[in-house]
Parts: C-alpha cells; structure tokens; sequence
C-alpha cells in the first residue's frame, strides 16, 4: 500500500487549500482616549448603470446574510440540543459546530464561493465582515451580558430591514490600503468645483467658508452630480533609484483630490470597473463648521458603511448614504460646548422620576446646604402643538394602513371572504330578483383551514404597485416620525441638564414592562428615549445619570412630608393621609402652563425646604 502510494504523481495530488495567515506586524490600536463619530454624506446614483450595480450589491450581499443567519440557526439549536458534549466542553462543542467568528467567516467564504455569481458583485473582504456582523448577534444569545443576561435565539431577517452593508475599515499602518468603500477628494476640492456663483472671491479655503454668516450659500451643486476622471498618468514616489532618478508609480483614486466620491473596486470577477458615487454636501455656510470638523482631515477617516434608507421620490424607492466614521469626537457649536462648560459648572445633583406621560425632575446643591442654594423642579410633558401633530400623524398612518389594506384585498379577492354588510346586500338583492354581484373589495375575514390558519401564506398574495409604494411611504413616514422624537428627546435633555446640572438619579425602570401596560401610548412621550438622550447628555458634560433601584427607592411612595404612602402603578394620585397634601402622582409644587411654542418644561420658584426632607 505504501508503495503505490508513493506512486502517485505530484500533480495528482489535491493541494490543500491556504489561508492568509495572521499579521506578522505590529497591530493597530485605536488609543483609549481617541472617540469615534459617524457623519452622514448623501450619495449621487443618478445613472441607471449605478443604480443597478448598487440593488445588485445589496441583493449579493442579502443573500450571504440570510444563508449565514440561517447556518447559524440551525448551527445554534444543535449546540442546546448537544447536551452531553456542551456539558464536558463547552468551547470544543463550539468550535465543531463552526460556532466562532473564524467559523462563520470560512462558511461566507464558502456561500461566496460556491454561488459563482456572487464573485461578481462582492469582495471577500464585504463577506468578511457581514459574517462578523451576524457573529456579533450569535455571541450575545451564548454568552451573558454585565448584566448576566443574553439575547434570544438568532432569526432570519427581512429584506426590507437589510438596509446596511458594512465596510472594513482603512489600515493606519500600510500608507494606501482600503478594500471596501473608500472616500476619496478633498473638501477643498469640492469647494472649488462646486463654488456658490454669488460667493466672494475671496472665500477660498473651507476654513473661510465656515466663518461665513449662516444664511450665505457656499455651494452650487447641480441635480446631477458629475463623475470625475480616475487619475492617471505617473505620480513621483519621493524617493530615487540607485542611479539617481526618480521613482514613480501609476496614479490612483488616492492621487484625487478634487470633489469628494466614495469609490467600490466591485467584485472579484467584475469587468465593469469601480463604481464611483459622488457626494452631495449641504450648501448652506451654517453646516460648513461640521463639514470641516469631519471632512477636512482625511487622515481620520477611518471607515466608511454603505446604507440605503426608504425615499419615495427617487428611482428604485432607495437612497443611498455613506455613512462615514472617524477618529475625533462628535461635532458640538461653540453655543452647544458653553452650555455644556456653564452646566458642569453647576454643582447639583437631582432625581429623575419616569411616567408613562410626563417626567418630573428636582434638583439640589451638591451640599444638601440650603444655605448654597433653593431646591429646583420641572415637569414635562406634551405641549398642545405636539398632540395636535401627533394625532394628525396616527391619522395618516391609519389612512394608509386602510389604503394598503384594500389593496391587498382587491388584488387577492378569492382569500377573503364577504362581510356581514356585504352579505346583508348581497341577500336583499336576491330577495328583490336582481342578479348577483361579485364585491370588488371583499371586507370580511381571511379565508382559514379548519385549525385557523389562512389557506394561503400572506407572502403568496399578489402585491399592485400602488400596494408597494403606498408600504414605502408607510416605512419613509415612521422613519421620520422616529428621527423628530429623537430630535425633542436631545433638545429636551439639553434644557434639563442645563437647569438641574450633569449628576442625576433615575429609577432603574423596565420599560418594557410599561409597553406591556400601556401599549402604543408610550409612543407619544417615549421615556426610553428620553431617559437614554438624558445619559448621553450627562456624559457629554462631564457627569454622569445613575440608576437607583426601585425596590429600595420608592419615590413615588413617598410624600414630602417623609410618609409612606402605598400605591399602586394604576394610581396617578398622591393622597398623603398624614400631611393631607393631593397631587400627581409625579408631583410638581405648581401645575405647569400649557404652552404651545416648546414642551412642558418649567422650573417653578424654589421652595424653602430643610435637610429632613427626602431627596
């Protein structure tokens, strides 16, 4: 055996496959004090070509995504379902089932190989990361949190909810090297193609043009944005020969400085070029300080996302963004950082108390001394102005949740059935003789089984095209719905940091248990995000928002006058039996004015009020 084994010629032999091995030089490490900050740049994907190389790539993409969400299902159910060998060794049990990221890199190695056409449209290096993407959700369901919690079980997602591919980022080491999306141009650059007709000559540099007024437009970009040429010829190296002359190399996408692009060299096998993807910069001269705190060093640039977000009145039903991350700190006025410099200057400490339509907030000298200050409270809540354009919101979305309703009923007729008006109607017209009539829209419910389950898959239905644009408005609107009560949620934890200082206390409330009591209701005020933009605000001022355990708390338990009074959470009502004192349950010392400018936010006079009182 041995010898016809040794028969066998070389070239018959299967090679082994090989693998990049690990860095051999030293690693780059981002410092522990340098932060991170995302800016959002809108991309130009004005030609058809683009357009279908960009749905292309999100198509290739999804595609590794589902298959790899779906290895890691079923890889995750056999790892709970191996008891024996998860109970002798835990990590071994892992590694044979490929649970790692090393593993669910060599399966989208795999996909991305055995497809043969999804070389065309991605790189190894996009497929690397969307595995360590999905890797990120496997290792919050095995391992606990801080918190000694851990996720639920990985699904499969949607299409829809596909809307980011991430980018691997640039190597601070090796001088031009960037595989995935790189953002090339320079700021200046695109200040000069782009030049307001109007703007002054002597506006030159992004430095000038951020000194600017605000109202004074800087840029003149067309509805089009232009490509522009890849470099080329030769560029000198800097350095020479052994004879003396001067080395060059061949130009490249980093040689280009004029107006910023974000560049995709395609994918392994593509013959199609790179796609090149032009940037729209805002042009008023009021957003020209950030654009220079992002943009104007390129040597911060760190990485950059391609994300796509719903827009109704492009073609394709998509916009597209480079979100782009880098080594600095987010951007903060000169207003935003003097009130943030005033406020950690305040040497207060205060108490948060969530509820489901308002949240109360009071506030003491850091010394509990009345001598150094009064005590300070405010209430917010919901203006008029708010409710008013809340309630016209739900309006539209009911109207077009009933739009997509008939929608589907009409073009899938034979999966429901009549409603009992529809019925009514249909039994008086055959009382009276007349003929029968077929409902266009049937109202009634959908046609089930004998077990309840419908006869046919809702994702079998026929879907119009005014179904499907009618669910990307829907979409579009609830995205800007979230992104406003993002806004107010920011501009109301500014004014409380700015009255009640940086060190607060909140009770460590679950918020999902209110969702469970109150439902959509929330959905106006949204404590969550208030409690969150209120920590983030506190730690961009220097102090910082503790959470205090209700069990030992119980300020909603408490009266002023230090009595114990017991409520329930359905009780909105303070009734003191000792001190005789009635109020909200999140009390206030004065009821607040009902304005319809801002939110309910008011700072009452201070009351007089001694060491033995509750904080």
């Amino acid at each position: 055996m041995s010898s016809m084994l040794d028969a066998v010629p070389t070239s018959d032999v299967p090679a082994v496959r090989r693998f990049r091995g690990k860095n051999k030089g030293e690693r780059w490490k981002r410092g522990e004090d340098t932060e991170l900050a995302v800016i959002r740049l809108p991309l130009d994907v004005h030609r058809l070509h683009d357009l279908q190389r960009v749905e292309n790539l999100y198509s290739a993409m999804w595609s590794i995504k589902r298959a790899l969400q779906r290895d890691a299902r079923a890889a995750v159910d056999a790892y709970w379902a191996g008891d024996m060998r998860r109970e002798a060794d835990a990590k071994t049990w892992r590694q044979a089932l490929g649970l790692s990221r090393e593993g669910m890199e060599r399966r989208a190695y795999q996909h991305m190989e055995r497809s043969k056409h999804l070389s065309h449209h991605v790189t190894k290096a996009l497929v690397m990361h969307q595995a360590d993407e999905v890797w990120e959700g496997i290792a919050r369901h095995l391992f606990l949190d801080a918190t000694g919690r851990r996720f639920g079980r990985p699904k499969t997602g949607r299409w829809w909810d596909h809307t980011r591919i991430p980018g691997r980022a640039r190597s601070h080491t090796t001088a031009r090297k960037w595989e995935t999306f790189r953002l090339h141009g320079a700021l200046a650059g695109h200040l000069a193609a782009y030049r307001h007709r109007g703007l002054s000559p002597a506006v030159t540099t992004p430095e000038q043009a951020a000194a600017l007024p605000t109202g004074t437009s800087v840029l003149e970009q067309p509805r089009r944005l232009p490509i522009p040429d890849r470099p080329f010829g030769r560029v000198p190296t800097g350095e020479a020969t052994s004879k003396g002359a001067p080395k060059t190399r061949a130009a490249t996408w980093w040689d280009h400085t004029g107006t910023l692009v974000l560049v995709f060299t395609g994918g392994a096998d593509s013959q199609r070029g790179d796609l090149v993807l032009p940037v729209r910069l805002p042009s008023g001269a009021g957003r020209w300080p950030r654009l220079l705190h992002f943009l104007n060093d390129p040597d911060s640039w760190h990485k950059a996302d391609l994300v796509r977000r719903r827009d109704t009145s492009v073609p394709g039903g998509w916009a597209y963004e480079a979100h782009l991350m880098v080594l600095a700190g987010g951007y903060a006025s000169p207003g935003t950082r003097g009130r943030r410099k005033a406020a950690a200057a305040r040497a207060r400490v205060g108490g948060i108390d969530g509820n489901v339509s308002n949240l109360s907030v009071v506030s003491f000298p850091n010394t509990f001394d009345p001598a150094d200050g009064e005590s300070q409270t405010s209430r917010i809540g919901l203006t008029d102005d708010e409710r008013a354009a809340l309630a016209k919101a739900q309006r539209k979305e009911r109207g077009r949740k009933r739009a997509l309703d008939r929608s589907r009923r009409a073009t899938n007729p034979t999966q429901y059935g009549m409603s009992k008006r529809q019925q009514a109607r249909a039994e008086r017209r055959g009382a009276a003789g007349l003929p029968a009539r077929q409902a266009e829209v049937p109202g009634g419910a959908r046609a089930v089984n004998a077990a309840g389950i419908p006869k046919q898959a809702y994702r079998r239905d026929a879907l119009s095209a005014g179904y499907r644009l009618n669910r990307a408005k829907l979409a579009e609107a609830a995205a800007t719905l979230a992104a406003e009560k993002d806004h107010r949620a920011r501009r109301i934890a500014a004014r409380i940091i700015t009255d009640h200082g940086a060190n607060l206390t909140v009770e460590d409330c679950d918020i999902r248990t209110w969702y469970r009591l109150w439902g959509k209701a929330l959905q106006a005020t949204t404590p969550g995000r208030l409690i969150t933009a209120i920590s983030r605000e506190c730690e961009k001022t220097g102090g910082r928002l503790l959470r205090a355990s209700t069990s030992t708390t119980k300020l909603s338990q408490t009266c002023l006058c230090g009595a114990q009074v017991t409520k329930a959470l359905a009780d909105r009502v303070h009734r003191c039996t000792l001190c005789g004192l009635i109020a909200d349950r999140t009390w206030s010392p004065q009821p607040s004015p009902r304005t319809s400018g801002s939110p309910i936010l008011t700072t009452p006079k201070p009351r007089a009020w001694t060491k033995s009182r509750p904080a």
